[in-house]
């Protein structure tokens, strides 16, 4: 599907805008396939959301280019991910940043164990991936260069916010489940000042809290 993903690239991301060379590169090389489920293979490249099974989905190439781009990602940034979803998301940011680098929390155990096949199969056995509460982030690694998180919150968890570098970015949708919601970036300034601007208005599931005990 070689095709397919140019075209992909072309008129879905350059067309709109991006214009980050390095990401671009990784969506052009980064099978789309392999994250969808088998029937949904056909329309993997299409510009849309497509379940991936237990209530999550895969963003639309757009959405994961733009976050991608958001980011910022230099070779060996930190990076942490708050939804590990398919692993399409972690595969472009370990081709941006390294496998190694890479910090991914998925709350669905089956999803998790997914991705980590996917991730395994393309070469990106190094990124660290564990189960859990994403809201929490993680903390032992902190602090990260960037955080890109792929579920919707009503308001930025303060955890993420307290485990971002100096000049990180943090890149995450919010707005209430079921209503238009805005992807935000925000950039630490200093130990206690932060800068926030809105980008464009997303829909994205949204980020729940581990079932109780």
């Amino acid at each position: 599907m070689h095709r397919e993903r140019e075209q992909m690239v072309a008129q879905q991301i350059e067309a709109r805008g991006i214009r980050d060379p390095r990401v671009l590169a990784a969506l052009r090389t980064i099978p789309r396939e392999p994250f969808v489920l088998p029937d949904d293979q056909p329309r993997a490249y299409e510009d849309r959301p497509l379940s991936i099974g237990e209530g999550q989905t895969i963003s639309q190439p757009y959405i994961v280019a733009l976050m991608s781009e958001l980011a910022d990602l230099e070779p060996g940034d930190r990076v942490l991910e708050i939804g590990t979803g398919s692993g399409y998301q972690t595969a472009v940011l370990a081709a941006l940043a390294g496998p190694e680098q890479v910090y991914t929390i998925e709350l669905v155990p089956a999803l998790a164990a997914r991705a980590r096949d996917l991730l395994e199969a393309l070469g990106d056995a190094a990124v660290h991936l564990r189960v859990g509460d994403g809201a929490r982030g993680w903390p032992e690694a902190a602090p990260f260069d960037a955080i890109v998180v792929t579920a919707a919150a009503p308001e930025v968890p303060p955890a993420l916010l307290e485990q971002l570098a100096l000049r990180g970015r943090l890149v995450i949708p919010i707005g209430p489940a079921g209503l238009q919601q805005t992807l935000r970036v925000i950039e630490r300034l200093s130990e206690s000042a932060f800068d926030s601007r809105d980008v464009i208005p997303v829909a994205f599931v949204p980020l729940v809290p581990p079932p109780s005990v």
